[in-house]
């Protein structure tokens, strides 16, 4: 009785705490509304279902608690599809999707991308919806830190990241 209740207790605590650090996604036009009424940073992950890059980003890097809970309280996040094949609609203009051969892509990844579509890739944009910075390639957690910190914290607009990176100690191991 007694290890079924210790094995209760650290099964509720571990659900709790993984239920804190789960990464709060929206969709595009969800962040974009959102912004416009409590103004915040977007990070747009930007993937497609046959990366598997995109999924071990998804399972190493988003779901680490200290990421996930920075996304959730400094940027509104977006997942994505670079396939999407419904129409977006942002800022009155339309994004359709573009047949391209056995894959094609929705005209907003390419856009986001500037023309470079790899995957995974995350975007930043500011407060405004302008692009901050594309970022190409599976990244770890640590690195990702930096980089969110960089991006979150605004020392982009006033700091070298060569400086940055520097002086800032993660607190991902």
């Amino acid at each position: 009785m007694r290890v079924f209740i210790i094995f209760c207790a650290a099964f509720l605590f571990t659900a709790t705490v993984a239920a804190q650090s789960i990464v709060k996604w929206h969709t595009i036009e969800e962040a974009f509304e959102m912004v416009n009424k409590e103004p915040r940073k977007i990070m747009i992950d930007v993937y497609t279902d046959w990366c598997s890059w995109c999924k071990v980003m998804d399972n190493q890097t988003f779901s680490h608690p200290v990421i996930a809970d920075y996304i959730n309280a400094n940027f509104y996040a977006v997942k994505f599809n670079a396939e999407q094949k419904t129409d977006v609609v942002l800022n009155g203009q339309t994004y359709k999707y573009v047949n391209n051969g056995t894959r094609g892509y929705n005209q907003l990844a390419a856009s986001l991308l500037n023309g470079q579509l790899g995957y995974p890739s995350v975007v930043f944009l500011d407060e405004k919806t302008n692009m901050i910075y594309p970022l190409q390639g599976f990244v770890k957690a640590q690195p990702f830190d930096q980089i969110l910190k960089f991006i979150g914290g605004d020392a982009y607009k006033t700091t070298k990241w060569e400086d940055f990176t520097a002086s800032y100690v993660s607190p991902v191991l």
